[in-house]
């Protein structure tokens, strides 16, 4: 069963598309998938299958600016005017709409790439109310991020929030081509060395990858980033709540495993739960290569039933242990 739904946008001005897909079975949970910059959420469907597989209620909206939600409301690269969190409370509204429709379900995030961003932001607010998360292709200390924020502030001091600098995506992202050989012709190579994947995605007509971004979206792209960055973020992490990270250790947002780890010992030094997984040899968009996606989505699977198992038994016996044999 599929249900189409809609909700008002945190930044007053948009309704935001959204989809709950739910399996023919009795639901073991629901997971909400949180997409990434300039794509759309139905880029995921092999690996909603998947969790609906598995008994898991999926929700996925278009993030404001992006996919149908851009199309319904004119809105291409532009995410509104009410700042930083705008896509974060757009999550927590979503959240709210599903539980009402299927309540007293376990309710786990999965977000990719900036969605990543978006659930670190959700988690150090809302994180009380999930059981588990997963970060999929997240970043560290973001190089570029300080050139490019300060880049961004004068031209908006200029009045040029609304317009788009095509100098901007090179000051942000261009140093993420640095370990793809075959060279720069689409310019997404950094999401997977797969053409056919490069193909799909610049092809795509919901993908907003290869339109403009405003000048204000990307300067709160930088500000998301700056308030999931560093201890000071980790420590606002329920400490309870099960994580898991994972990514490609030839995933540049990630740089290149050295990102992925610095956010996981920033919530293993502030007492998270978290584990991590790099997969070796693979760029940023490990759930899309055709040899990995089935491990990768059985792996985030594993962990969300797992997290659910053990919260569960938890509340009945605290001494209660998952031993896993060979």
């Amino acid at each position: 069963m599929l249900h189409e739904v809609t909700f008002p946008s945190y930044n007053e001005r948009d309704t935001v598309y959204g989809w709950v897909y739910v399996p023919a079975a009795e639901p073991v949970g629901i997971i909400q998938l949180v997409h990434g910059f300039g794509e759309h959420s139905r880029r995921y469907l092999h690996m909603i299958v998947k969790f609906m597989d598995a008994g898991f209620i999926v929700a996925a909206d278009d993030h404001v600016g992006h996919g149908k939600t851009a199309v319904e409301n004119d809105c291409w690269g532009d995410w509104g005017g009410k700042g930083v969190h705008t896509m974060m409370e757009d999550e927590y509204r979503l959240m709210q709409l599903v539980k009402e429709m299927y309540p007293d379900l376990p309710y786990c995030m999965f977000g990719h790439s900036m969605g990543s961003f978006i659930a670190r932001d959700f988690i150090a607010k809302y994180g009380d109310e999930l059981d588990a998360v997963c970060l999929c292709g997240t970043s560290g200390t973001f190089p570029g991020l300080a050139e490019g924020t300060a880049y961004l502030e004068n031209l908006i001091a200029e009045g040029k929030g609304l317009e788009s600098d095509p100098a901007v995506g090179g000051i942000l992202m261009g140093w993420m081509f640095a370990r793809c050989p075959e060279g720069v012709t689409l310019g997404n190579e950094w999401i997977c060395d797969d053409p056919y994947v490069q193909n799909d995605h610049a092809k795509d007509p919901f993908d907003a990858f290869t339109k403009p971004t405003s000048n204000r979206s990307f300067l709160d792209f930088c500000k998301m980033i700056e308030v999931i960055t560093g201890p000071e973020w980790a420590a606002k992490v329920p400490t309870d709540l099960p994580i898991m990270s994972i990514a490609g250790d030839q995933d540049p947002v990630g740089q290149f495993g050295q990102g992925v780890y610095e956010v996981s010992n920033w919530l293993w030094e502030a007492g998270c739960d978290v584990r991590t997984k790099l997969y070796s040899g693979y760029r940023h968009e490990i759930h899309n290569y055709d040899e990995l996606k089935d491990e990768v989505e059985e792996d985030i699977t594993d962990f969300f039933c797992e997290a659910l198992l053990v919260n569960e038994y938890a509340e009945e016996d605290d001494e209660f242990e998952i031993v896993i044999e060979d």
